[in-house]
């Protein structure tokens, strides 16, 4: 697998995160660079979700800033990729868009010694956007069962009545709809397919999973590949992690009755809304988000990206630096500048309790 590793290039990217992060831990006595073990060297390989790339590049950053016998290299070849590999022992460290399932976790993973787990940490908590790329419309209204009929291809029009009547304001032309999909195994594309399936079942049968279930449709590798996409498109429709939407029309989606635009605070309340997976070890994370809540401000088509490693690692050397990683990822400066790079919405004081024993753990 090529491994790319985010260098001198990503730090320039993180400059204005970390000037704006740094001073402010400094003052406060925390943070990723006052947290983070002094001494390390060695390389730490990692890879998997690629709506985590922009965050990696800056916690690598950082990390490495404080860190610089260290190196750190993050591939974003997907969720399910980065899981295969780190299942494979490939990899120290996985991204994943969805946790690991019961009957994954009763594997092997090798770089685990055995019979001790994994431990999975929601340190990325985004918003997940519809993107659309249609001449004079910047932003539209949609409900769940308007959204399951675009990307099942039964609503083929910009100007179908279901778009149109909850959107009276604006100018929709009779151009084609072109729905933009993921090529590949994708923890964003489970999250958009569980969102769908649990909001408009009766839209959408199919239930959640990574890789697309129907034909039709445009495929992309990637986050970069459906923004892509969209882009360079007309009359295009896509998902993709809220940090890339950029110059694109965005969907405010119906909750109860209230159509309401994507946002890191609307993520992270549904977030604290919803119940952990039963049956899981300390240390696994996994939490089973309510897609069909109507509180007020909820926006329920939210990606949870989990941090994935070994309650205790073969190579204790490889444990220690995923340890100090880890813990300088769900800090409160790790999360600020995740939130300045990506537009994350930063772990609660309860997730982070939880998940800072997690990390403790890990040996």
């Amino acid at each position: 697998m090529n491994f790319k590793r985010f260098g001198a290039p990503v730090a320039l990217v993180a400059a204005a995160a970390l000037a704006l992060t740094g001073c402010a831990a400094n003052e406060a006595g925390g943070g990723a660079t006052d947290e983070a073990a002094t001494g390390l060297s060695g390389t730490l390989v990692g890879g998997g979700a690629s709506s985590q790339q922009a965050a990696q590049e800056a916690w690598v950053a950082s990390f490495q800033t404080a860190n610089p016998d260290v190196t750190i290299e993050y591939d974003p070849a997907g969720s399910g990729a980065g899981r295969d590999t780190f299942i494979a022992g490939g990899s120290n460290f996985a991204g994943s868009d969805r946790a690991f399932k019961d009957e994954e976790i009763a594997g092997d993973f090798a770089s685990c010694v055995a019979d001790t787990g994994i431990i999975e940490i929601p340190a990325y908590i985004s918003p997940i956007a519809i993107i659309f790329n249609l001449e004079g419309v910047d932003s539209l209204n949609l409900d769940a069962a308007t959204v399951a009929g675009i990307f099942s291809g039964k609503i083929t029009t910009w100007n179908d009545p279901a778009i149109a009547s909850a959107n009276p304001d604006a100018t929709l032309p009779a151009t084609p709809i072109t729905p933009v999909h993921r090529a590949d195994d994708s923890g964003t594309t489970e999250n958009f397919t569980d969102y769908l399936h649990a909001a408009a079942p009766e839209a959408w049968v199919d239930e959640a999973d990574g890789v697309w279930p129907l034909e039709g449709g445009e495929a992309a590798q990637g986050t970069s590949g459906v923004v892509d996409t969209v882009t360079g498109g007309t009359g295009t429709i896509g998902y993709a992690d809220a940090s890339r939407a950029g110059d694109l029309g965005t969907v405010s989606i119906k909750v109860g009755d209230e159509y309401v635009e994507y946002s890191a605070e609307a993520a992270a309340a549904i977030v604290d809304a919803s119940p952990f997976a039963e049956g899981r070890t300390d240390g696994d994370l996994a939490i089973e988000l309510d897609r069909t809540s109507s509180e007020a401000g909820v926006y329920p088509i939210v990606l949870v990206s989990y941090l994935i490693g070994c309650s205790e690692y073969q190579d204790t050397e490889a444990g220690a630096l995923v340890k100090a990683y880890f813990s300088s990822i769900i800090s409160e400066d790790g999360q600020a500048i995740s939130a300045e790079a990506a537009g994350t919405a930063p772990i609660s004081s309860d997730l982070f309790d939880k998940a800072s024993a997690a990390v403790e753990s890990i040996k």
